[in-house]
């Protein structure tokens, strides 16, 4: 439908709204009488006439064509969209006819899915890059990503991520990765960040991490397989999907921005792995469970513990608990806590 078929022509709303005026005290449409109350040309008022009648402004007399009536405006708009209005409902009948008529189909189709379609594991390093790179081209909107271990992931992979994270930044897709504390002092997360951090992507850091993750719009996320391989698991069953990203996003409120990784910085991120390490000790946690958690490697805990145990004056991981405490360094942590219970429980 044209845009004349349902209302005055904007470019002429000025004349229209002179014509209606006049129609509406005068109740004629005598092309000469309006011309000479307007001020119009008797040809513009016979074409604004015709406007005004396809709008339903205005009604003329089946008995005098020169008599015409002006029509409110919102009994105007109601006779033209009345119309469309069925339309519409005859369409939307039609869409929930459609949904009704193949939905009958849906339960075949769940019942018919596999456990794979939801769940695939993947064995090897080539068989996990070639799905991550997959999914990133068919990323549409963002990608989260949980990064232990500090920086120390595999060269090749970290240059193939980056050009995975290049062509989603470009192609406008938000990216927000965590990482742990340690990486701050880690060259070549630093130069990645760096890199695409230029282009838009988000990085922050924290003590402790839940784990490595992937995932791709919120349909889709990654995660490593218990054996310790470089396999992992493919997830699309979206509650659990939902479930991972909810855990991201509240360890990233909770996450420092890796750009404030400079000057007091440093050393605040340094202070917080101290006090970290302080409470996993005094829970009695392993030196490999230690570094683990914190995402560095254990000659670097054993350094960081040995350092600790100096600082206190302790000979074993009790004293060093004492110690502490007696130094107040063992502030309450609900969170710290139950983790190392858990950590524990899992080494023993």
């Amino acid at each position: 439908m044209q845009k004349s078929d349902v209302a005055p022509d904007l470019e002429n709303a000025d004349a229209d709204i002179d014509v209606y005026g006049w129609v509406l005290e005068h109740r004629t449409v005598d092309e000469d009488a309006v011309a000479a109350g307007t001020g119009l040309d008797p040809v513009e008022v016979s074409r604004s006439v015709e406007r005004l009648r396809a709008s339903r402004l205005l009604h003329v007399s089946p008995v005098d064509p020169s008599v015409a009536f002006a029509v409110a405006p919102d009994t105007a708009a109601e006779q033209l969209v009345a119309p469309l209005e069925a339309r519409i409902r005859d369409q939307q009948r039609e869409i929930s006819g459609i949904r009704e008529d193949l939905g009958r189909f849906l339960p075949r189709y769940l019942g018919r899915r596999s456990t794979r379609e939801s769940l695939e594991v993947l064995e090897s390093l080539e068989d996990v890059r070639g799905a991550l790179n997959r999914a990133s081209l068919k990323c549409a909107t963002e990608m989260l990503s949980s990064q232990p271990g500090g920086g120390s992931r595999v060269p090749e992979a970290m240059q193939e991520a980056l050009r995975r994270d290049e062509t989603m930044l470009q192609r406008g897709i938000s990216i927000r990765t965590l990482y742990h504390h340690t990486a701050r002092f880690n060259g070549p997360s630093q130069a990645y960040v760096a890199a695409t951090s230029a282009l838009g992507a988000q990085y922050r850091t924290a003590h402790e991490l839940f784990g490595r993750l992937i995932a791709f719009d919120r349909e889709l996320a990654f995660i490593p397989v218990a054996d310790g391989s470089w396999g992992a698991v493919v997830i699309r069953e979206p509650s659990t999907v939902a479930y991972l990203c909810s855990i991201f996003d509240q360890t990233w409120d909770l996450a420092s921005p890796f750009s404030a990784a400079a000057g007091q910085g440093l050393e605040e991120v340094a202070r917080e792995i101290h006090e970290t390490i302080i409470r996993l000790l005094a829970a009695g946690l392993k030196d490999e469970a230690i570094a683990r958690r914190l995402g560095m490697s254990l000659r670097t805990a054993r350094r960081h513990i040995a350092d600790i145990m100096h600082e206190l004056g302790a000979g074993s991981r009790f004293q060093a608990g004492v110690a502490a405490a007696a130094r107040g360094l063992l502030d309450p942590d609900p969170e710290a806590e139950q983790a190392a219970e858990a950590e524990g429980a899992e080494t023993t």
